[in-house]
C-alpha cells in the first residue's frame, strides 16, 4: 500500500510518500510544495491544490495521512493554516485518495516515543526507520512521519480485527447519544 503523508502549511507544504508491505515501510519519495509569498491567497492555495493533485496523479497513493492543526498564538496564522489544510484535503478527496487525520502529538509519539519530541528529533528518527542517508527537510519528515503513524495505524487495526473477526473492538456502539468504544 502507497501512503501520502502531508504536513500542511501556506508557504510550505511538506509531504513524504512511503511504500508499506507487511511491516516493512519503504521510502518512495519526500519534499515540499512551495508557495510564494508575494501572491494573493488564493493563488498560493491553488498552488498547494494543484501540486496535490499533481504529486497524486505521478505516485498514486492509495491513502492520505494528513497533519491535523491546532491553533497557534497568532489568530490570523491559524486561519491562513486552516485555509492551506482545506486546500490539500480537498485536493487529495477530489483525486479519489482516502484521507485519515493525525494531531502532531500523536505522529511525534508514534516516530519518536514522546509526544512532544522537536522537530529535529522527528527527521533523525525518521532519517533511521526508512534507512536515508541524510535528514529530510523539517516539512518533509513530519509529512513521512504522518504517513508512517497511518502505516502503524492501520497495522494496529488489521490485527485488532484478526483477532476478533466476528466483531469489531473498536466499532462506535451509540448508547444514549453517546458513542462508546467498548465491546459489544
Amino acid at each position: 500500500m502507497r501512503i501520502l503523508g502531508i504536513d500542511p502549511g501556506l508557504r510550505i507544504t511538506g509531504y513524504g510518500i512511503i511504500d508499506v508491505e507487511g511491516a516493512s515501510q519503504t521510502y518512495v519519495a519526500s519534499g515540499v510544495i512551495r508557495s510564494d509569498d508575494t501572491t494573493p491567497l488564493p493563488t498560493r492555495l491553488h498552488t498547494l491544490f494543484s501540486g496535490l493533485v499533481e504529486l497524486v496523479e505521478h505516485y498514486k497513493p492509495q491513502v492520505a495521512a494528513v497533519e491535523i492543526v491546532f491553533v497557534n498564538v497568532n489568530p490570523q496564522s491559524t486561519l491562513l493554516l486552516g485555509q492551506a489544510r482545506g486546500a490539500a484535503l480537498t485536493a487529495l478527496t477530489h483525486a479519489g485518495v482516502a484521507v485519515s487525520e493525525y494531531t502532531a502529538l500523536q505522529v511525534k509519539k508514534a516516530t519518536v516515543g514522546n509526544g512532544k519530541a522537536s522537530k529535529l528529533q522527528v527527521q533523525e528518527m525518521v532519517m533511521r526507520l526508512l534507512t536515508l542517508p541524510g535528514p529530510p527537510s523539517a516539512d518533509a519528515a513530519d509529512a513521512l512521519a504522518t504517513a508512517m503513524t497511518h502505516a502503524q495505524n492501520l497495522a494496529f487495526m488489521k490485527s485488532m480485527s484478526a483477532a476478533s473477526p466476528n466483531k469489531s473492538l473498536l466499532a462506535p456502539r451509540l448508547r444514549k447519544g453517546r458513542t462508546s468504544w467498548r465491546n459489544r
